[in-house]
Order: C-alpha cells, then sequence, then structure tokens
C-alpha cells in the first residue's frame, strides 16, 4: 500500500475517533496521541495513570508510527505525536520534543536457533542481504528470513541508521506494521531474524548479544549497549493546560517510575 495513503487512512481514523469520543461527553478534557507502536504501550500506562489522577480527562492513544506521529502533530490533528527516532530538520520546525526514556533495539531470532551473539558488520550483512544462511555466522544450514518494520517506523529508521551503514535492508525482506507483529513472525519461523523494541521482548523469541553485549535496560542505561534510540513526546509549540500537566506528570518521578516499569530506561530517575 502507498505509505501517503495508509497515513491518510491513519490520520482519517484518528480525526473520526476524537469526533466520536468528543461529541457525547463534551464535559471532558481530552488529548490525542498519535504515532510510534513501540512508544504506544508506555504511552497508555501513562495516559492510565494520569486519567486515573483527573477524572475529567479522557486520553487517547493511537499507533500508526512515528512519522505518522510527527505529521499528525504538525498538522494540528493530534495534541501529542510520539516517535522512536529523531526528528529530521524539516520536521522539527515549530515543533517541541519531549524525551520521555530510551529503549533498546533488540535484534531477535527463533528460540531454536543456535546462534547467540552477532557483530554490527554481521547484523548489517544478513539485513542487506549479503550474508543469506546461519551457517555463514556459526548457525545450521537454514536460510536466513529477515523481516523488518515499514517505511516510515522509526524504530526502522534507529536501526538502519545505528547499524545499516549506507546500505538498504534486502527488498524481498518481509515488511510488518508493528514491532509486536516482527516479534510473531520471528517466533514462528526458525529462520527468522527482526528487530524489535526492548519492551515487547519476550521467552518467546530470542535476543541475540550484539559485540558480545546483551539488551537489556542495565545495558542501555550504561551505554554499554549501542543500539540503543530516545522515545519523544514532540507537540507543535509550546504545550499549554492539560498538556502540558500531562508531559510534567510523564516527566515527574511518579510518570518516570512508570516508564521504568515499562522496560523503558528513565530520563529523570
Amino acid at each position: 500500500m502507498n505509505r501517503k495513503y495508509k497515513y491518510g487512512i491513519v490520520i482519517a481514523i484518528i480525526i473520526i475517533i476524537a469526533y466520536l469520543t468528543i461529541i457525547p461527553s463534551s464535559q471532558y478534557e481530552r488529548i490525542q496521541i498519535a504515532g510510534s507502536t513501540s512508544v504506544q504501550p508506555v504511552a497508555e500506562a501513562l495516559a492510565d495513570a494520569y486519567m486515573e489522577k483527573h477524572p475529567n480527562v479522557r486520553i487517547n492513544v493511537q499507533g500508526g508510527g512515528s512519522s505518522l506521529g510527527i505529521s499528525s502533530v504538525s498538522q494540528g490533528i493530534t495534541e501529542i505525536g510520539t516517535s522512536s527516532r529523531d526528528l529530521t530538520p524539516q520536521e522539527k520546525e515549530g515543533l517541541i520534543e519531549y524525551e520521555i526514556g530510551k529503549e533498546g533495539i533488540v535484534i531477535a531470532v527463533n528460540n531454536n536457533n543456535n546462534v547467540t551473539t552477532l557483530s554490527t558488520e554481521q547484523v548489517r550483512g544478513i539485513f542487506n542481504g549479503a550474508i543469506t544462511n546461519w551457517n555463514q555466522v556459526g548457525g545450521s544450514d537454514t536460510q536466513i528470513h529477515v523481516v523488518t518494520r515499514e517505511e516510515g517506523s522509526g524504530t526502522r529508521s534507529s536501526f538502519e541508521n545505528l547499524i545499516m551503514n549506507g546500505t538498504k535492508i534486502k527488498s524481498d525482506a518481509v515488511v510488518q506494521s508493528s514491532t509486536e507483529s516482527v516479534k510473531q513472525v520471528v517466533k514462528q519461523d526458525p529462520g527468522a531474524i527482526g528487530f524489535v523494541s526492548l519492551a515487547h521482548m519476550s521467552s518467546d523469541v530470542t535476543a541475540l548479544k550484539i559485540n558480545g553485549i546483551g539488551p537489556s535496560t542495565q545495558t542501555v542505561a550504561n551505554g554499554s549497549y549501542r543500539l540503543q534510540t530516545a522515545f519523544l513526546f514532540v507537540v507543535k509549540g509550546e504545550p499549554q493546560g492539560t498538556v502540558k500537566d500531562f508531559i510534567d506528570f510523564t516527566l515527574s518521578p511518579e510518570g518516570q517510575a512508570i516508564v521504568k516499569s515499562q522496560n523503558i530506561v528513565p530520563v529523570n530517575m
């Protein structure tokens, strides 16, 4: 599907949800949030905690990808956009970014894969197609199936910046629209490899060590695990009122404890 067409559909859905939720209960103050599917779970946890303390506020959190989140807040469709990648200089115009935490990007394989560690160069070779069989990196004689996120994904953009060194992800890679769906494909395919958010990791796939360092909140926090990216809240202009209060809550000790509970490294603790 054409990427711009896809973004248009998602933005239209956000507008419809906003309309339907505002009309029946106009007494509520509302915040619309959209963007990165990696940031979505922690944004939802923060929203739930904030709404429990402020019963007159309703916060709706949607996914759609980092590029969608940035464009929707830039166009005034949402109050907060979420991103798991850095903004481009063009995207930054008129926007303010708040880093709410740091996240590790995990290179995940099927639990039946006997490979436990790869170098950065080996990961690059796998994803650009130079390495096509697991026996080339110490594994079994099994064809490698690369799983990636769609263009516009913040996690994909960060992965490309950190790993690919200007080369392209192979054209026949399996493309998935969320970090969770990448994990599900890897779980079901013994030859698969993909990248997922550390916060989404579970025991049904295996996290590889990269250059001998495994991904964890500790190794992300101390910088030894180099595949990491910032989780961002993005707003258009200086936030006001309830939006400002929600961002202040997110960056407070209480909010940062929620961030930490989601396996994200907090920025203010």
